[in-house]
């Protein structure tokens, strides 16, 4: 994964410890869940655009 190995992940994930602290951790990945997903949607709609967009009057 990206060539991290477990030592690396768990000093990254000791820093964003101190950097957010332990109460927002799961606020945080939740939201980052969220944005992966909303990307992936993303991603996968991008064929479904609409060829004749209907004009205002």
């Amino acid at each position: 994964m990206f060539g991290f190995g477990v030592p690396e992940l768990l000093i990254i994930g000791a820093i964003v410890m101190v950097v957010f602290g332990v109460g927002r951790l799961p606020e945080i990945g939740s939201s980052f869940g969220k944005a992966i997903n909303n990307f992936k949607k993303a991603v996968d709609d991008k064929d479904q655009v609409e060829l004749n967009p209907k004009k205002d009057a």
